[in-house]
């Protein structure tokens, strides 16, 4: 989509009225706690009423649920949309139609850090552990950040932070080229795999849309890149980067310019040595568990120390860090049974649920349930998810949460179940997974996906309680 006033920009300090499309997602509704926290009145329509969406109306937030023209705020002095909604949205028509100040999430992220200097957190996952990680060790650090967040920091229980130092964490969103209205002084990419192929076409053309979100990098700034994906960047690229002086460091387990050495297990903690051209920081320990989110704080450190943050207060900071809602979050844990919660909803994110799950639960069996999200990515991935979910002992598929899209023909979870090779694996309605789901077999179960599986963890908590 296309609006009108796109390349112009409204002095937000003048902005009295916003009305949200799409205000429950969670990059929007950060941005809607910002407003509404400078004294704006707020107000929004999404789809569906969530968790989310209901702390947002008890914050003072007004929130309608149809799609009507009567449910707009007609006085509004700026309308932020999420481009997750369809061309035939009645609201953003009717705004467009009237000339509104009309604008994507991303440029007004954009023009509420002109005056900051901002930290952009990129790549097709991680964005939320390592954007949540960065602001944890800064503001323990004593760098007072804002921070906009793509979920729930356990520690903050808000997606929007203020601080008052003149620095900004942000996700960089690769979703309809979203990150390149921003201008990093700080970036990272920790990944590139094949996704958003709806809007991109091809795996190529999004990797050249991660190039043009590295172009945005402030004269003397800072690439954080993961070892090996410098590789792929192309030539004209970093000489741009060196003509601005803009310093590029890969980072990885035993590779890079900043490496995590000697990873391991210990006490049910990710431990490791962070060693770079200046820095050795030795027995650093994390709750959140994994080789990726090793990975994550290689960035979050990085930056920290950028920041000028002492290392024995990084590493206490780290070793506070108490991960993010619905990322790999155990809802419930006892001697015999573990039970957790995990947003993967791409064949790479589940692979390391399910490879963090068998890491930390060696001896244990591992049942799944997974909802895929999006057809078109249920499409263009089945085979991969089915691949990913062959390595679980136990699987339950549910239906394909839709979001944003209509149904795609032939496009079911029962494509990936037709491809997985486990014997233990199932097709299940989401509202009779408790019928089907022995739990008092369960030993270690992960809830995976997206969509509104988030329901699901305060049901099975429930239903393991009743039978102990």
């Amino acid at each position: 989509m296309n609006t009108q006033k796109e390349a112009e920009k409204v002095n937000l300090n003048k902005i009295k009225r916003v009305f949200f499309i799409g205000i429950g997602g969670i990059g929007m509704s950060a941005i809607a706690r910002y407003f509404h926290l400078n004294g704006v009145e707020v107000s929004g329509y999404d789809k569906t009423e969530t968790i989310l969406t209901k702390k947002l109306v008890e914050e003072g937030i007004k929130i309608s649920y149809v799609d009507q023209i009567e449910i707009l705020d007609k006085e509004a002095d700026l309308v932020v949309y999420t481009p997750a909604i369809p061309d035939d949205h009645k609201g953003w028509n009717w705004y467009q139609e009237h000339l509104f100040p009309v604008y994507k999430r991303a440029e007004i992220l954009a023009m509420i850090s002109d005056h900051k200097k901002s930290i952009c957190i990129a790549g097709t996952h991680g964005k939320t552990s390592t954007s949540s990680m960065v602001t944890f060790l800064l503001r323990e650090c004593g760098v007072d950040t804002s921070a906009f967040i793509g979920g729930i920091p356990t520690d903050y229980d808000t997606n929007f932070l203020f601080g008052e130092s003149d620095w900004v964490v942000m996700e960089a969103d690769e979703y309809d080229r979203s990150f390149w209205s921003l201008s990093p002084d700080i970036a990272s990419i920790a990944s590139m795999d094949a996704d958003h192929l709806d809007i991109y076409g091809s795996h190529d053309v999004m990797k050249e849309g991660f190039e043009g979100f590295a172009r945005k990098i402030n004269n003397d700034g800072v690439l954080l890149i993961k070892d090996p994906l410098q590789n792929e960047l192309s030539d004209s690229l970093k000489s741009e980067l060196k003509e601005k002086n803009v310093r590029l460091r890969s980072f990885g387990i035993g590779s890079g310019d900043i490496q995590a050495q000697l990873v391991r297990v210990e006490n049910g903690q990710y431990a490791f040595d962070y060693v770079s051209r200046r820095y050795t920081i030795t027995d650093l320990t994390m709750k959140m568990p994994g080789q990726h989110n090793v990975e994550n704080a290689l960035v979050a450190i990085s930056i920290a120390l950028e920041r000028g943050c002492d290392p024995d207060d990084i590493r206490t900071a780290l070793g506070n860090f108490s991960g993010i809602k619905r990322r790999f979050e155990t809802f419930y844990h006892d001697n015999e049974v573990v039970m957790i919660d995990d947003y993967a909803h791409h064949p790479t994110e589940l692979r390391m649920a399910i490879d963090a799950a068998r890491n930390l639960y060696p001896d244990k069996k591992l049942t799944g349930i997974f909802q895929p999200h999006l057809f078109s990515r249920t499409k263009d991935f089945y085979k991969e998810f089915a691949e990913v979910l062959d390595g679980l002992d136990n699987c339950l598929l549910v239906p394909i949460y839709p979001a944003r899209e209509l149904p795609i023909e032939g496009v079911t979870s029962k494509m990936i179940y037709d491809e997985m090779k486990i014997p233990k694996k199932q097709l299940v309605d989401k509202e009779k997974v408790l019928d089907h789901l022995k739990l008092n077999e369960v030993e270690v179960l992960l809830v995976m996906g997206a969509g509104d599986i988030d329901r699901l963890p305060k049901l099975l908590k429930e239903g393991i309680e009743n039978i102990k």
